[in-house]
C-alpha cells in the first residue's frame, strides 16, 4: 500500500517524491515509461526565468530562484543551474510601453529587471541586429539541464526512501466515496493509496481524468532545435522576444538552441512527435532576423517529440480535484512550468500534509475557470 502515490516521473513527479521522502512521508512514485520520458527532458536545457512571466508566476519564481542555486549540494550531484541572465528583445515601439510597466511590475515582486534602449541594448548582446530597439534584462534568471534535473530529484527521492516504479501505466482511479483508494494498472493489479494521489503526469492527466473532470488543456509538441557547432556564438543570455516565438540560448560545444513555442506535429497512433519543415524554417528565420551572424547556421537536432499540457491561459492548473479530497493535480505548464517545480513542488507537499491551500497557489485553482 501507497501511503502517498505520485503518477508521473517527470521533474514534478520526482521532486514531489523528493520532498515526501525527505520530510519522512511514506511515498510510492509509478512512471508510464521511464524517469523523464515527457517533457522533462529533451535537448539542451530550460530557461530558468522569470523576466515575462505572467505575474501570477512571479511569486513562484522569486520562491524557486533560492532553491535553484543551491539545489545540486541538496541532491548530491554537480551543479545544474547556470545563471546567465535573461534578455528579453524588443523590435517594436508599440511593446515599448507595455516593457516599462513589466519592469516597474518585476521590481515590485522583488524581480530585479532593467530596461535598456538603443545601443544599451548591444551591451548585453553586442551582435543583436539594429532592428531591435530596446530589451528588459533580468540578470537573475538562467538555465538548468532538465534531464540531470529530473533524475537528480528521482535518485535522490529513492535514496530518502521512496519507491520508484519505471514502465508502470495508470489506467483508472479506484473511487469510494470522495477518496481514491486505489489505482489500477495497464496490467489489471491495484495499488492501494492510504493518504494522498498527486497526479502530476502532465500531458497524461487531462486523459486519465476523463469522466471525473474536463481539464481545459491541450497537449503540444514543442519544436527545439540545436546547431552543429558555430565558429562564433552570438548569444550571451538566454535570450526571449516580445513578439516574436523565439528564445535562444548558448549550448555547451558552441552550439545555439532555437526554441520559444513553434510547434511539430503529434502521431497519436504511434505517439511520436515529428518537426514541420515549416516550422524549423520559420524559427531559423527569426533567429537569423534578430541575430544576422546565423545566417549560415545548420541543425544537428531538430525535436519535436516531447509533449506539453498547454492550458486555454497558458497558465498552470494546480488544484485538488474537485469531489475528491484525497486528489491534488497539475498541468498545463504551457511550456514554462520549469522555473517554478522546485517551489511548486514544495507548496504541493505542504498543502497535502498541512490541509491548507498555500497562498500561492490560489491563482492557479479550476474555479478560475468557471464553474
Amino acid at each position: 500500500m501507497a501511503g502517498n502515490l505520485i503518477i508521473g516521473g517527470g521533474v514534478y513527479g520526482a521532486a514531489v517524491a523528493f520532498e515526501l521522502a525527505s520530510r519522512g512521508v511514506n511515498c510510492h512514485l509509478v512512471e508510464a515509461k521511464h524517469i523523464g520520458a515527457g517533457a522533462s527532458s529533451g535537448p539542451g536545457r530550460r530557461g530558468v526565468r522569470a523576466n515575462g512571466r505572467d505575474p501570477r508566476e512571479l511569486p513562484l519564481v522569486r520562491q524557486a530562484r533560492t532553491i535553484w542555486s543551491s539545489l545540486h549540494e541538496l541532491l548530491g550531484v554537480a551543479p545544474l543551474f547556470e545563471r546567465t541572465g535573461h534578455v528579453l528583445l524588443i523590435e517594436r515601439e508599440r511593446d515599448l510601453l507595455e516593457a516599462e510597466a513589466r519592469v516597474k511590475l518585476q521590481d515590485q515582486m522583488g524581480i530585479p529587471s532593467e530596461l535598456v534602449k538603443g545601443e544599451g541594448v548591444r551591451d548585453y548582446e553586442p551582435q543583436v541586429s539594429s532592428h531591435v530597439r530596446a530589451a528588459i534584462v533580468c540578470p537573475g534568471d538562467g538555465v538548468a539541464d532538465h534531464t540531470a534535473t529530473t533524475n537528480a530529484y528521482a535518485a535522490a527521492a529513492a535514496a530518502a526512501g521512496a519507491v520508484v516504479e519505471e514502465a508502470v501505466p495508470v489506467v483508472r482511479l479506484v473511487i469510494k466515496r470522495d477518496r481514491v483508494i486505489a489505482v489500477e494498472t495497464d496490467t489489471g493489479s491495484h495499488i492501494q493509496v492510504e493518504n494522498n494521489l498527486f497526479i502530476l503526469a502532465n500531458s497524461a492527466v487531462r486523459g486519465l481524468l476523463t469522466g471525473y473532470a474536463d481539464l481545459p488543456v491541450r497537449n503540444m509538441p514543442f519544436q527545439v532545435l540545436l546547431s552543429k557547432p558555430l565558429g562564433n556564438v552570438p548569444v550571451r543570455h538566454l535570450v526571449g522576444h516580445a513578439h516574436r516565438t523565439l528564445a535562444l540560448k548558448a549550448e555547451p560545444g558552441e552550439r545555439v538552441m532555437i526554441s520559444g513555442g513553434r510547434a511539430g506535429r503529434w502521431d497519436e497512433e504511434r505517439q511520436v512527435g515529428e518537426v514541420v519543415d515549416q516550422e524549423v524554417a520559420a524559427n531559423i528565420a527569426d533567429a537569423v532576423k534578430v541575430y544576422p551572424s546565423l545566417q549560415d547556421i545548420e541543425i544537428e537536432i531538430a525535436d519535436a517529440g516531447h509533449l506539453e499540457a498547454v492550458s486555454i491561459d497558458n497558465v498552470p492548473i494546480i488544484d485538488r480535484l474537485p469531489g475528491l479530497s484525497n486528489v491534488k493535480i497539475a498541468t498545463g505548464w504551457s511550456g514554462h512550468g520549469w522555473a517554478i517545480a522546485p517551489s511548486v513542488a514544495k507548496l504541493l507537499v505542504d498543502w497535502a500534509l498541512e490541509g491548507q491551500r498555500p497562498p500561492l497557489l490560489a491563482p492557479f485553482a479550476l474555479t478560475r475557470f468557471g464553474r
